[in-house]
């Protein structure tokens, strides 16, 4: 897998300010070369394209890390030291489209229209999942003994993230997404941006688009300048079906990113829906990874002293594992795949302040970070 920190090298190089889609030769993609990673984005220093009427909730925190240094980091929601109530977070799913013509694979990837089960579309099935079940079709996250809650599954893992020495008082303090569909939107790939191939991590057809950050970036930028909706209180999620992005290589399966810093920038993200069994990036395995990277490291520069990782991401250290980090829960039928997400003690903080001291939701992680 790649890291962050590899990550963060490559893209340095590769950033694109939006409107200066460039040119480029899709690459041919050979089996075998084939690696599952998610990725951040190149970071934006650009203004929002449209004003709010209140930034996103968000909190300022520090801690002293293994190695004597001093870490501070932004988080979405409320203090939890303080905070006995609970957050929301409206996003903005928009689902994305993808056509490829006959000299490309002849196919289109529709996430509105695709049925993937009992009826449901992605985009459905998706909004029924653990990330967005609503009061009456949640699930119960008993971690270890201790009960946190019958709640979204982010929400259980931040409430988990900081149990220890605040949220166990403050048994209030909660995250919680909201959901508006907007419109769709339809990229129509070329020969040079993309094709149809075999699932490289399971069966079926996918897509590959690329480059992920000298061409789809460009294009969601667009995206967030025309919908009026997208401004930094919410958070625009991107949502496609059977897609791997490309970036000298294949397959992406997700990244999140910012325009400008907090408190006012306007963070974003990506990720897509797989319907392939066991493959990288099934079902919402990937956007539990981004989602919960979203909200402990919204801007992409909560900056930690990990060998791994050079940023606060809590999905990277556990994506290698068995089902590629996710856990099988059932809800309305359907089996979703969630991805456990790291909590601050891997990355040097007191391990004292996430539930039963442990270091990942999911208690899948033994270590903290290299470095520490």
């Amino acid at each position: 897998m790649k890291k962050c920190l590899a990550s963060l090298a490559l893209l340095a190089t590769a950033a694109t300010l939006p409107g200066t889609v460039s040119a480029a030769t899709h690459p041919v993609l050979k089996p075998g070369t084939f690696k599952p990673v998610f990725l951040v984005g190149p970071k934006h220093n650009i203004p929002a394209y449209h004003t709010p009427s209140a930034n996103l909730p968000q909190w300022n925190g520090s801690y002293t890390d293994l190695t004597g240094k001093k870490i501070t980091f932004t988080q979405i929601g409320g203090d939890p030291s303080k905070t006995n109530a609970t957050s929301k977070i409206t996003l903005l799913i928009i689902p994305i489209k993808m056509v490829y013509g006959k000299t490309n694979g002849n196919m289109t990837f529709d996430p509105m229209t695709q049925v993937v089960f009992k009826g449901r579309t992605v985009v459905q099935n998706f909004l029924k999942s653990p990330l967005f079940g609503r009061q009456g079709a949640l699930i119960d996250y008993n971690q270890g003994g201790t009960d946190l809650g019958n709640t979204q599954y982010e929400d259980a893992f931040q409430r988990g993230t900081w149990w220890g020495n605040d949220v166990s008082t403050n048994t209030n303090y909660h995250v919680i997404y909201k959901t508006k569909i907007e419109p769709e939107q339809t990229i129509k790939v070329t020969a040079a941006e993309g094709s149809v191939i075999n699932n490289p991590f399971g069966s079926g057809k996918v897509g590959t688009f690329g480059p992920a950050f000298g061409v789809f970036d460009p294009i969601l930028q667009g995206y967030m300048k025309a919908l009026t909706d997208v401004n930094p209180g919410v958070l625009p999620v991107f949502i496609t079906y059977d897609i791997y992005l490309t970036s000298g290589g294949c397959c992406i399966g997700g990244y999140h990113n910012a325009n400008g810093s907090q408190p006012s920038g306007q963070t974003y993200s990506y990720a897509t829906y797989v319907d392939s069994k066991g493959a990288f990036s099934q079902d919402v395995s990937a956007w539990t990874h981004e989602l919960g990277e979203w909200m402990d490291d919204p801007f992409t520069d909560n900056f930690v002293n990990c060998n791994d990782n050079s940023i606060m991401e809590v999905g990277d250290p556990l994506e290698g594992g068995p089902n590629y980090g996710a856990y099988p829960y059932k809800l309305h039928g359907f089996t979703y795949n969630l991805q456990s997400l790291v909590f601050m003690g891997y990355f040097g903080a007191p391990r004292t302040d996430s539930v039963n001291s442990w270091l990942a939701f999911q208690n899948d992680e033994g270590n903290v970070c290299p470095g520490q």
